[in-house]
């Protein structure tokens, strides 16, 4: 008799497209296929920057009617936004994105009650001004929140309108920076002292738990016949992709690419001093115990923003073109927020470089290599920092995400580490959504087991360093410098 082969339809949200892939999964077998996608267009109106939550929960349901027959669903997307309900259990408005205005200047308010530094120790998080914590405060006196009943985390939002059933998912809700990344429970002294109402909260789920069956109104619309569990998976997108690089043992670092690069470790306890506060290290929640030890780094989000800004050029005509391009002439602070907002980003990135002391890049070509070197530069930073903060040695760096398929960022990432890099999956959030449904199915065995079935079925591709490192010590002292 031949081994089960079972579908799982894995939804996948990100900060520009949404998409419903279908997993088939076997003991010895993992493919993965696109049944649709679809675009998130961030909509703004007069009070400011929302999601079109309703438009991606239509792509969702037709993403499920081109899936066919799986044997359940799990959801991933984004962190840190959310939905609020009313009583009765409906939206009370749009998302607010996390790249509106709103949060401005809310951080210092809230560090005045409860400083920066007792905040990192008691949850972890790194500060960046769109945590869950900071819009919070920032919604406090409006009327949306006055009225709210309940708040989910956009995952739980859309598992909510599939299911009727409400939760919380973990490795999400670490984002919030409302979490004790040591109890992995809610940090009931932070949410006390910033009056912050935990009860909004639906009740915690993990990875793997149950969470409801699509509704019978869902399965008309899809086509799908009942009963179709959905799985709680980790519905970070981040958590998802890491539980998919395809490592062997502990030595390893990872950079999850995208809108966003995430770079650093996977630990079993978080790092809670005030080093790695003060390097903006976070310490955000990952499957079977584990913390994902990380930095946040602007990411493509800087090149798909300046592609915007040319008329959108392919990537087959930009990367070519960057190749040919003296490297490190200028690089800028990836992570700086200055490029946070959309619009204008050459023009901000020449504006970065020549307050730097370097080099404006004038041609297109210039500005993507630019961009490369950059945010290279910033991943070899966050590994060699996460490294030192965490006491973990290295052998090699995990590329996984959208740029996997970037040969020239892959590169030069490995150039500017001085370490080999193994580039792919690149839909590895995918791969992590199924693989955790599949392993609650019975399919797989634990994480290793995971990795190691990812390893022995997808294409991986491994670059070598190439040149002296110190180049990037000295592109790295420029920035310092300025």
């Amino acid at each position: 008799m031949s081994a089960p082969v079972k579908s799982y339809a894995a939804v996948d949200l990100g900060a520009s497209s949404g998409r419903v892939m279908v997993g088939h999964v076997g003991p010895d077998s993992l493919e993965l296929t696109e049944a649709h996608r679809f675009p998130n267009r961030p909509v703004r109106v007069p009070e400011g920057l929302r999601w079109d939550i309703l438009g991606l929960y239509g792509g969702v349901l037709d993403g499920l009617k081109a899936a066919g027959p799986v044997d359940s669903v799990g959801i991933d997307s984004w962190a840190v936004d959310y939905g609020l309900l009313d009583a009765d259990g409906a939206l009370l408005g749009n998302p607010v994105h996390y790249r509106d205005s709103r949060t401005e200047g809310i951080a210092e308010k809230v560090w005045a009650t409860l400083p920066a530094e007792r905040l990192y120790a008691a949850t972890g998080l790194q500060y960046a001004p769109f945590n869950t914590l900071y819009q919070l405060a920032a919604a406090r006196a409006s009327a949306q929140l006055g009225q709210a009943e309940r708040l989910l985390l956009i995952p739980d939002l859309i598992s909510y309108w599939l299911t009727g059933e409400q939760g919380t998912e973990l490795t999400n809700a670490s984002t919030t920076q409302l979490i004790d990344p040591r109890t992995r429970d809610w940090a009931h002294g932070v949410a006390s002292r910033l009056d912050v109402r935990l009860d909004l909260f639906a009740p915690l789920r993990q990875p793997g738990d149950p969470a409801g069956f699509l509704r019978p109104e869902v399965l008309e619309e899809t086509g799908l016949a009942g009963p179709v569990p959905v799985t709680a998976v980790g519905s970070h997108d981040t958590a998802s992709a890491v539980a998919a690089v395809p490592a062997e043992g502990e030595r390893f670092a990872y950079i999850c690419t995208g809108t966003w690069s995430l770079a650093g470790l996977e630990l079993d306890r978080p790092v809670l001093t005030e080093e790695s506060r003060a390097a903006n290290f976070t310490n955000e929640l990952g499957l079977d115990g584990t913390v994902r030890y990380l930095r946040n780094i602007m990411g493509l989000w800087l090149l798909e923003e300046s592609r915007r800004h040319w008329g959108k050029p392919g990537l087959d005509v930009l990367l070519p073109a960057a190749a040919e391009v003296p490297g490190l002439r200028s690089v800028v602070d990836a992570g700086d927020p200055a490029f946070l907002a959309p619009g204008r980003m050459p023009e901000r990135i020449a504006e970065a470089c020549r307050a730097s002391g370097q080099p404006e890049p004038y041609t297109v070509a210039e500005a993507t290599r630019c961009i490369l070197d950059s945010l290279a530069l910033a991943h070899s930073r966050a590994v060699r920092d996460a490294q030192l903060l965490a006491d973990r040695g290295v052998d090699v760096v995990h590329i996984v995400g959208g740029g996997a398929r970037n040969a020239l960022l892959c590169q030069l990432t490995a150039d500017a580490c001085g370490l080999p890099v193994v580039a792919g999956p690149a839909e590895a959030a995918a791969f992590g959504n199924v693989l955790v449904q599949a392993r609650t199915d019975g399919l797989v065995g634990d994480r290793t087991d995971m990795r190691r079935l990812l390893a022995r079925t997808q294409q991986l591709t491994r670059y070598e360093p190439r040149g002296d490192v110190a180049r990037w010590r000295e592109a790295e002292a420029r920035l310092a410098a300025r």
